[in-house]
């Protein structure tokens, strides 16, 4: 602890009333029901006190839970002010809430919750000449340094959640980032911020000069009051600030108090970030922009260990790089272990310490010479590192490497959880390499282990502890391990903190680094701000204890009920598989990725994998959500989900939310009368064969007018949406009569999926063509066999196990044989590749097909050697279906598109929408088109006409063909194009029209041919009955 100093100190008095105040903000008793009827009479915004909405946002990224009282999502900055008002009435807290990321407990607490970043996300302006850009606080910061780019511009900060944090928690928290070395934390960007206290004051704060000052002091009123309060806060301990801050780049932890001090020009607005919501509300933001190096170069350098790198961090910041970060080896070995980012790993010089060095230029050539300069520079040392000069690619390989560092640790194969808590500790470059080395050997003495990466320009560390959170002695462990952390990079002249704040998790800690007297200066900044201590009271000052409401705690025992999936990369628990999520928010992006499309439509947090996943965690835990599998909060988070997936490898932790919702759904359907939809669409290869006897007279029902209507009625089927005909003739009654062109050619076994068979024929047809041309012999499964793909949805998990037994039972000669079973489908063979195994995980049989089981492109490319393919060489969009990018990856597929010389453009990284029988679904229509709507549609209505348009989802091109004006065509059908047409294609625009008239006459001529025989029959039966009655 830093030795007392004499200056003026609080009495035992003042500082009593403190503590009281403190102590009475946490304890206080609000009556929510009043308080939320109050709310919704007085605020145009939502008001969620229900349950679900408190169970939302009682996490956010750190290993702390505190349920709120309520929750509302203001639409104005009049809503704002009304809700601290009302909250004031009923002597309630408050926090505000942006992205919900915090890693230290800033954003849960038992109050009422703001969430900002759903309505108050505006850019409100740009002003490039003085490069500033005024924002609301829940704008997203990718947002901004997108809007900001335009005039080569950008905002310095940029924490790894960039594309997901707000502006306005950066503010809270005291941001850095990878370029924080280019220009500064947050606090260095903000010129000004407009403020709301508790007690109801608005006024916009900055830089104030002595002049200023003065006259605000002599104004009086609330304002001056204010001002003189920090004037004197500013004179009192202005010698201590300056003497007790560390002087490092990185100091978050406390309050910046620094910026009162006359030489930082009493800058009220920067004292004030920080300050985790724990002062005054913010509603608007001037930030300071910065020039941004329009081309950028990538060096990774290599050293035998993270410590060796970290010694030689002021060597290469001597050459000013915009960034520069490091990870250890154990980062890589858990990547390597995750199975993800291969390529980034790949490219790391050989070593066990990597330094990431950036440097920015206007030119490409410049940036690159900047970078070489340090090459040279560095191959001169007594230790010469490996290195790397990566090209733009490469950069983003090695990038993602570090980007997904927080979730990839979090859930490790084989490894015990681990949490925050010293995760971001930071100390004076010069000083890291010791600082890393001492921090390792105190986790070693502890029985600990964690990565150590991070921000190493600015020698801030990040890690994850595999602390116990779950037993007493594991606690009182954890305790133990962070006071002497925290004396350690102390004793280092370091910050307990330098980015993710203090929080709950390191605020108890915070009078080791700054000695009572400051402590007694923080506990007066906040009341001058905030007299009734009402503001996320129980963080930074007076704060929670570090082992206070923690998310698991002593004696955690989740409800841990018999489930259908076997969960064997979670202990076979799906109450383990729910603590999966930590909180890192990916899933709330607004563009990009495949994960979470119905929030990037609602943006509302019960839609983001996040959002479901904690529901789903809180109902394990059932303390807020009591009622189990039979939970309606939790089954309406899970309606809109689509279960495309894209959580399984978007989340850097792996959270399977498609899964888990067909795991709850067949528990909370178990003894109901299920709606009629779910038996329509998920029995769907039931009706299909069924109507495949009579394909015509279904599709009179289907698709004439008023018939279709009613048809649509009954299904519970939009009446915007095309019931798609069924083929005259299904695809395996024209296998029967077809005749194998190489009857001795190596064996493979098409799947004939539900779709392709009885909906599409001509996609399978083309597939036998494309496979016998290449030398194959091709063969069916015998029987009536289907994966089940849609029960899933609906959680129909009894028959879908039944349905996986049987395939397993009817191919066991091919399984066996280890023949190749070829899809068409990517949800298809999805479920053999993912459901499969999650179902019979010991079943070796269900191994073996899980890997015997490919998607035709992943066959054509896995024999690229052997199978010349023919050449098309025209422009196409290509659209994945989710389940082919989240599960099977889209490498095989893009490889054999070029293959054929195809120049092709993927737009729309996310969801088409429909989602299997989503977009069907009535309910869900408006949903359903808004995703489409958001980058697949747009994408392919400005598309060419001439370009092909490519699709393998059923599901996607039932939504392309009935938004556009085109059809998409499946990949069969492109090569069997080829194949035809020779290397130009078809003349002329929407080369895929040809095959879609053809199928349209077939079906027009079956349903012509069925009306005659009906009419026929009902001619026949009328003349029946004419005779009959005359005798």
């Amino acid at each position: 602890m830093p030795p007392s100093d004499p200056l003026p100190i609080l009495s035992p008095e003042q500082t009593n009333s403190f503590v009281e105040r403190a102590r009475s903000s946490k304890s206080a008793q609000v009556d929510q029901r009043a308080l939320e009827s109050d709310l919704r009479s007085r605020i145009a915004g939502e008001v969620r006190f229900d349950t679900s909405s408190r169970a939302l946002y009682a996490t956010d990224g750190s290993s702390y839970r505190q349920v709120p009282i309520g929750v509302v999502i203001p639409r104005s900055y009049d809503d704002v002010i009304a809700t601290l008002a009302t909250c004031r009435e009923h002597s309630a807290p408050v926090l505000s809430r942006g992205g919900g990321t915090s890693l230290a407990g800033q954003c849960c607490n038992a109050a009422v919750v703001m969430d900002f970043s759903k309505y108050l996300a505006q850019i409100l302006e740009i002003d490039p000449a003085r490069k500033l850009a005024r924002v609301q606080p829940g704008v997203i910061l990718d947002h901004l340094r997108n809007a900001a780019e335009k005039h080569h511009l950008t905002f310095a900060p940029d924490p790894a959640t960039h594309d997901r944090c707000t502006l306005g928690g950066m503010i809270g928290n005291n941001s850095c980032g990878v370029h924080s070395v280019m220009a500064g934390k947050t606090d260095d960007n903000i010129e000004a911020l407009d403020i709301l206290t508790y007690d109801g004051l608005r006024m916009k704060v900055g830089a104030t000069t002595p002049e200023q000052l003065h006259e605000i002091i002599g104004a009086g009123g609330r304002r001056g009051e204010i001002y003189s309060k920090l004037k004197t806060i500013a004179e009192t301990y202005g010698d201590l600030v300056r003497s007790r801050y560390p002087n490092i780049p990185r100091r978050v932890s406390g309050y910046n108090l620094n910026f009162l001090l006359p030489e930082n020009g009493f800058h009220v607005a920067r004292a004030l970030v920080g300050s985790e919501g724990t002062c005054v509300t913010i509603l608007e933001a001037t930030c300071r922009l910065v020039e941004s190096p329009p081309e950028r170069v990538l060096l990774v350098i290599a050293y035998p260990d993270i410590f060796q790198a970290a010694d030689h961090v002021p060597d290469i910041m001597a050459h000013k790089p915009i960034g520069l970060e490091g990870i250890d080896d154990l980062l890589a070995e858990y990547t390597r272990r995750r199975g993800i980012n291969s390529e980034g790993l790949a490219l790391l010089p050989e070593g066990g310490g990597w330094l990431l060095a950036e440097f920015g230029a206007q030119t490409q050539a410049e940036a690159e010479a900047q970078a070489r300069g340090l090459m040279e520079s560095l191959s001169r040392a007594s230790v010469v590192p490996n290195m790397r000069l990566c090209t733009k690619t490469e950069a983003g390989h090695v990038w993602t490497v570090r980007e997904s560092s927080l979730g990839v640790i979090s859930h490790v194969p084989g490894e015990p959880l681990s949490w925050e808590g010293w995760e971001d500790s930071a100390v004076a470059p010069e000083k890291l390499g010791n600082y890393l080395r001492e921090l390792k050997q105190l986790m070693g003495r502890f029985g600990y282990h964690g990565t150590l990466y991070g921000h190493f320009g600015h020698a801030c560390v990040h890690t994850r502890i595999n602390f116990d959170h779950e037993t007493e002695e594991g606690i009182a462990r954890f305790r133990q391990f962070m006071n002497e952390a925290a004396d350690l990079v102390v004793g280092y002249g370091g910050s307990l903190s330098g980015e993710h704040g203090d929080g709950q998790a390191r605020a108890e800690l915070l009078p080791k680094m700054f000695g009572p007297e400051l402590i007694q200066a923080f506990n007066e900044f906040k009341s001058t701000w905030d007299p009734d201590w009402k503001m996320n009271p129980g963080k930074i000052v007076e704060p929670y204890r570090m082992d206070e409401n923690l998310r698991l705690g002593a004696g955690y025992d989740p409800w841990d009920p018999p489930t259908h999936f076997k969960f064997p990369q979670d202990h076979g628990s799906m109450a383990h598989a729910t603590l999966r999520c930590v909180g890192v928010g990916k899933c709330r992006h607004y563009e990009g990725g495949v994960m979470c499309p119905s929030f990037r439509v609602t943006r509302d947090e019960e839609h983001s994998t996040r959002g479901r996943a904690h529901l789903l965690w809180e109902m394990a835990k059932g303390d807020v959500i009591r009622d189990g599998w039979n939970s309606e909060e939790v089954k309406e988070s899970l309606d809109l989900c689509l279960s495309c997936k894209g959580c399984k490898t978007d989340c850097p932790v792996s959270v399977d939310l498609a899964t888990y919702k067909a795991e709850f759904l067949s528990h909370y359907h178990q003894g109901r009368l299920r709606p009629l939809n779910h038996y329509a669409f998920g029995n769907i290869d039931f009706w299909a064969r069924l109507a495949s006897n009579a394909p015509g007279l279904v599709n009179m029902t289907t698709q004439l007018p008023f018939l279709r209507d009613i048809a649509k009625a009954v299904a519970g089927i939009p009446q915007q949406r095309s019931i798609p005909p069924f083929a005259p003739r299904t695809f395996k009654s024209w296998f029967r009569r077809h005749r194998p062109r190489h009857p001795d050619g190596p064996v493979v076994v098409l799947w004939p999926d539900t779709f392709n068979n009885y909906f599409l024929p001509n996609t399978a047809k083309a597939a036998v063509e494309v496979l016998e041309n290449a030398g194959f012999r091709v063969e069916l499964p015998a029987g009536n066999l289907c994966c089940g793909r849609p029960l899933y949805d609906f959680g129909m998990l009894d028959r879908a196990e039944h349905l996986l037994l049987r395939i397993l039972d009817a191919l066991a000669p091919e399984i066996e044989a280890g023949i190749p079973i070829i899809g068409l489908e990517p949800s298809c063979v999805a479920v053999f590749r993912d459901e499969l195994c999650n179902l019979f995980p010991r079943d070796e049989r269900a191994q073996r097909l899980s890997r015997q089981t490919v998607l035709l492109s992943e066959f054509l490319h896995s024999y690229r050697e052997l199978i010349p393919l023919p050449q098309l060489r025209r422009k196409a969009i290509v659209h994945g279906h989710c389940h082919h990018k989240s599960v099977l990856q889209m490498d095989a597929e893009e490889a054999v598109l070029a293959r054929i010389g195809l120049n092709f453009q993927t737009p729309a990284p996310g969801c088409c929408g429909m989602a299997g029988s989503f977009g069907f679904e009535a309910e869900k229509y408006d949903v359903s088109t808004a995703i489409g709507e958001l980058e697949l549609l747009p994408a392919i209505r400005k598309a060419p006409p001439d370009w092909l348009v490519i699709a393998n989802g059923f599901s996607c091109r039932e939504q392309i063909c009935q938004a556009t004006d085109r059809d998409a065509l499946h990949l069969s059908e492109v090569l069997q194009m080829a194949l035809h047409e020779g290397p130009a294609g078809p003349d002329g625009s929407y080369p895929e029209r040809r095959l879609v008239r053809e199928r349209e006459i077939e079906i027009r001529q079956s349903m012509r041919h069925t009306s005659l025989a009906v009419a026929g029959v009902a001619a026949g039966a009328a003349l029946l009955w004419q005779l009959s009655r005359k005798h």
